[in-house]
């Protein structure tokens, strides 16, 4: 608000008669009786002109161009003129008039009474008081650019002008004693609008600015009117003898006379009562309240310069007027808790978020102490996003106010400003009041974007306060589908409901709530729960409600990990397992594994033989489906524990275990059987046969008959020395000689048979070996005569030269040149003597293959044969060391050449 006060005012003396006066660039500009016009610049030097000869009537300074027209008189009579001041050029001093011309209406002169120019120096208007108004259009400040015209004739003396600019459209407005109305002036034929049948004295009317939509202001004694330039606009009903209009910063100010009221002021004296007294009244429209009112005595003008308002009055003062900051103007406001207008006038000066939430917390805190809760809720409802909720919120938790703390977390949750606390609270307070209604209108938003406060919290305090319904459709709209199906089976126990949910979810959240939740709906709807697993786990397509059938391909689950869920309902789990293997072969080793211990754990407890041999039957198709490769001991556990004797015999047999299969019918004395299991698998491994008959030979009892049938197939494959059988039946006390008698007399006759063979060839070999000795001892001691006619090659008769050799084969010498590989060796003898080289290399690189002669030793059913063989090699001949003497060496060497000599005859004699 203005101030007031002694230390607001300065006085200053001007020289008396001002009759008129105006404001704008940087002055303030008098007009007196005497034809001067006046400067008061800041600095308050007053300087001035003569303009007339005999007194000023009108001025009017425009702001943005240093112009000042004038009005007033040269000589006596009507006779004004009009002089338009360039006040930035000089002519002797004074500022330059560029132009005069005389303010005549027609053709008989008329007294002016109000004058306006507008900011682009385009338009000028005369009011004249006759009731006419001449319009001056183009280059006001020169004459030739300059045509004057009459635009409006009328009755009533014409008090007010303003010109109003919108766009590229001028408006006029003119005011009379009796009416008002607006000409458009920037167009052709000036037409006019009669905006009303009420006018004002002169110096009753202005021009708003901006703030007001730039309305012309029309100060009537009784209310004062505010028009556009086709209609009336709102009124506003001040009292009193209006004598001067302006417009301020927004501000209306008001100079009236009213007898009614009288003030007191600082700018009259405290004896001064009389009733001419006048009341300047400053307006603030927007916000509607009086932001000062003084007494003044004669007041001549009110000017706005500076940033100040100035009341000129008759005795020669200027009264200055200064306006108050905004906060200044707020701590006032709030002392007299005038809170609505601390309000409006914050939001007209356009102060800050943060500004006008502090005046809306004070203005809550103030009704909040006189009572008035409600009113305090929608204004600290006004301060959310800058004050903290909390301070709210603690001031309405009280139970009777609860209603109100309602209305502000609402508010909090529509702005999103709201944590996962205020939610709850929330919440909390519909279930107090039981709104219903009103939690329904929170929960249920059209869309995901509509939704204001966390879903989750909200689900959690619903189902916290009994309210599943609500809560379910929170968490169905917004895909919580955890909590949906924890209300619906541990609150609610609707467990086809939420088995119906799960099978609209799609695949990944099927499947996981499935794991979740799968033994509570097993337990309760162990059908219905099968039929989904067997979906999700085949070709799984969530079930969505009024859509056709889904051509995309499915997925499938890991059926093995769902097993946990059938703990208690075998049948399901039957039928689930049995339907996973017929239509998913490649199903899990897990699903097979349960498969054969739940056939097995049914053919164990059930008492009917039918029954009992189909579950054998489906047992055993079962081991036999190739299915087991991979987990043999598994299967075979299971198959023991359930003593499944078919079973665990089968897989013995696949796993080539003919040792526990022995083993087996062993422990069960079934003689026929172990004598099956040698004849199957004994080619596979003899020691099968050794076994059954130590088995036997063990057995008390009468097994005659299968002792010999296991020593007939000994013999006959010479599975076992015969000693090593005699020993064996000599543990059997019912084990007489006649048992083996026949095995011992075929025995020894083969072996005398052998004995009888070998006798002969060595004693050929022995024969062989003598002649070849003299053979070797005749070619060393005596000369060998060459008698041979023929040669051995082309059979023709031998003539000379030709080649002898000591073999007894005679060549051409041609002949031998012509076959020959070398001249050392007998081309008849080569190839035999080749052979017998390369088997004496072969066995010599044999000598040291130790792994080879213990892997034959050990497989050999004769190993004296093996050991034979590597004699005949020289694997056994006495080692030549470096630490032998010489002479050792040299015998050991013709030893070896004796061997080999002996070797190549004998090879050459056979």
């Amino acid at each position: 608000a203005p101030a007031s006060g002694p230390a607001a005012s300065k006085f200053l003396c001007l020289p008396p008669g001002i009759t008129v006066c105006d404001s704008g660039r940087g002055s303030l500009v008098f007009g007196d009786m005497e034809g001067q016009i006046w400067f008061l610049p800041r600095s308050l030097q007053l300087t001035g002109f003569q303009a007339y000869k005999l007194r000023v009537t009108h001025l009017y300074q425009l702001k943005q161009h240093n112009i000042l027209a004038s009005v007033g008189e040269d000589e006596e009579g009507i006779n004004p003129l009009v002089k338009i001041w360039n006040l930035e050029k000089r002519d002797g001093g004074n500022p330059l008039c560029t132009r005069i011309f005389p303010a005549i209406p027609g053709t008989e002169p008329t007294v002016v009474s109000c004058l306006t120019v507008h900011e682009n120096l385009n338009f000028m208007a005369i009011g004249f008081t006759d009731g006419s108004v001449t319009l001056n259009k183009g280059d006001i400040t020169r004459d030739r650019h300059s045509k004057t015209q009459i635009l409006h004739k009328g009755n009533y003396p014409v008090t007010g002008l303003a010109f109003r600019q919108a766009g590229k459209t001028t408006h006029l407005f003119v005011v009379t004693t009796e009416n008002v109305q607006s000409y458009i002036v920037s167009g052709k034929d000036y037409p006019r609008v009669e905006l009303d049948t009420h006018g004002c004295g002169l110096r009753c009317s202005a021009l708003s600015d901006p703030s007001q939509d730039l309305q012309f202001i029309v100060a009537g004694d009784e209310c004062v009117y505010l028009y556009q330039p086709d209609e009336r606009g709102p009124c506003f009903a001040f009292e009193g003898h209006k004598l001067i209009a302006h417009w301020f910063r927004g501000y209306l100010v008001i100079v009236s006379r009213d007898r009614k009221v009288s003030p007191k002021s600082e700018f009259t004296s405290r004896d001064s009562q009389s009733s001419d007294k006048q009341i300047l009244n400053i307006y603030d429209l927007c916000n509607k309240f009086i932001a000062y009112s003084a007494v003044f005595e004669d007041v001549v003008d009110v000017l706005a310069e500076w940033g100040s308002l100035y009341v000129l009055t008759r005795d020669g003062r200027v009264h200055a007027l200064q306006e108050k900051d905004t906060q200044t103007k707020l701590e006032m406001l709030f002392k007299k808790n005038l809170f609505e207008m601390a309000i409006n006038l914050a939001k007209s000066q356009h102060l800050d978020s943060d500004g006008l939430a502090q005046i809306f917390m004070q203005y809550g805190d103030h009704l909040y102490s006189k009572g008035n809760h409600d009113g305090a809720v929608q204004q600290y409802i006004r301060t959310i996003g800058k004050l903290e909720p909390s301070y709210v919120i603690r001031k309405f938790l009280d139970a009777q106010r609860i209603h109100n703390l309602t209305a502000y977390l609402q508010t909090l949750h529509r702005q999103s400003l709201a944590n996962a606390d205020h939610t709850t609270l929330l919440l909390n307070c519909y279930t107090k009041l039981k709104d219903s209604s009103k939690l329904e209108e929170f929960i249920k938003t059209k869309s995901e974007s509509e939704v204001h406060f966390d879903v989750e919290t909200a689900i959690k305090v619903l189902r916290q306060a009994g309210y599943y319904s609500h809560a379910l459709y929170l968490a169905e709209n917004h895909a919580h589908h955890e909590w949906y199906l924890k209300i619906q089976l541990e609150d609610i126990k609707n467990y086809q409901e939420a088995l119906r949910y799960i099978g609209k979810l799609p695949f990944e959240q099927a499947e996981s709530n499935m794991k979740r939740y799968g033994k509570i709906l097993m337990h309760h709807i162990p059908e219905q729960t099968t039929q989904l697993l067997k979906g999700l786990c085949t070709d799984y397509q969530p079930s969505l409600e009024g859509q056709g059938d889904q051509e995309a391909p499915g997925c499938r689950a890991n059926s093995e990990e769902f097993i946990p869920i059938f703990a208690n309902n075998p049948r399901e789990l039957k039928a689930f397992l049995e339907h996973m293997s017929e239509v998913q072969p490649d199903s899990p080793q897990g699903i097979y594994d349960t498969l054969l211990e739940l056939r097995l754990q049914n053919w164990a407890h059930e008492k009917d033989p039918q029954v009992k041999e189909k579950l054998h039957v489906e047992a055993i198709s079962l081991l036999k489906s190739g299915r087991f490769c991979d987990v043999f001991d598994k299967a075979l556990v299971l198959c023991q524990m359930h003593d499944f004797q078919d079973g665990v015999l089968y897989l013995y047999e696949q796993g080539k275990l003919f040792q526990q299969i022995m083993h087996y019918h062993m422990q069960h004395e079934q003689y026929r059987q172990v004598v099956a299991v040698c004849e199957r698998h004994g080619e596979q491994e003899p020691s099968l046969w050794e076994q059954a008959l130590s088995y036997f030979a063990r057995k008390e009892e009468d097994c005659k008959e299968y002792v010999a049938a296991v020593l007939k197939h000994i013999e006959n494959k010479n599975l076992m020395p015969p000693l090593l059988v005699v020993q064996t039946l000599a543990h059997n006390s019912t084990a007489t000689l006649s048992v083996i008698r026949d095995y011992l007399v075929q025995k020894l006759q083969k072996q005398s048979q052998q004995i009888a063979q070998d006798e002969l060839r060595v004693r050929r070999y022995r024969e062989e070996t003598t002649r070849i000795r003299q053979e070797i001892q005749e070619l060393k001691a005596s000369p060998k005569i060459f008698q041979k006619t023929k040669c051995s090659i082309c059979n023709s008769a031998l003539e000379l030269p030709s080649v002898h050799f000591l073999c007894g084969h005679s060549f051409h010498q041609h002949c031998f040149e012509s076959y020959s590989e070398s001249d050392a060796d007998c081309p008849t003898c080569l190839p035999e003597n080749r052979k017998v080289m390369d088997m004496i290399r072969a066995q010599e690189q044999k000598r040291d293959l130790h792994d080879q002669f213990q892997h034959q030793l050990k497989c050999s059913n004769d190993s004296f044969s093996v050991i034979a063989d590597y004699f005949g090699r020289g694997v056994f001949n006495k080692l030549t060391l470096l630490t032998d003497p010489p002479a050792a060496r040299l015998t050991a060497s013709l030893e070896a050449g004796l061997q080999r000599d002996l070797l190549m005859h004998s090879r050459r004699g056979t």
